[in-house]
This record gives structure tokens, sequence and C-alpha cells, in this order.
């Protein structure tokens, strides 16, 4: 049976930088075997791609709306995408 997988792909405006915002995130996903990447945005915001099943996906999207300890989240911009090729979670420059 295979599993359809869903991703989307946006940002993550507030204090998500310096503040181990990416670390935490990729930590996230691989507990929830999701596939995907997260990167600083020169503005200041964090830009992530995100790709699993449905659930996992959403439990994703749930932690995104607070992210770590330190970070504090203001706005959660994300959108449905189409799922590329990927194996794994990264951090990407």
């Amino acid at each position: 049976m295979k599993i359809s997988k869903i991703c989307y792909r946006g940002f993550i405006e507030g204090r998500v930088q310096g503040v181990f915002f990416r670390a935490e995130t990729r930590r996230q996903a691989q507990l929830l075997s999701l596939d995907g990447w997260v990167r600083n945005i020169d503005d200041g915001s964090v830009e992530v791609l995100i790709c699993g099943g449905e659930d996992p996906v959403r439990q994703m999207l749930e932690w995104l709306q607070a992210g770590p300890p330190m970070a504090e989240v203001e706005v959660v911009s994300l959108a449905q995408s189409d799922c590329p090729v990927l194996a794994g979670f990264n951090i990407v420059s």
C-alpha cells in the first residue's frame, strides 16, 4: 500500500533566527519521519518545506505555530505545494 505524501512550503516570521529554530525543526521533522528542509532567509524569517504523510505533516504544522522554546513565532505562512523527491530532512543554506 502506497502512502500518499503531502507537502507544505512557506515562511515562519518572528524571532526565529538565533534561537535554534532550524535545528529543532529538523529534530521534530526527523521524529515524525518527514522529508524536506529548513533554511534562514536574509529578511530574518525561516523557510521550510515539509513532506510526508498527512497526520505527521499536520503535527509538524501545529508545532511550527510555536516552534522551539526560545522562538517567538508571529506569522506562519504555509501553502500546500508539489512534492519533490526528497530523502530525509536537512538544514540548507
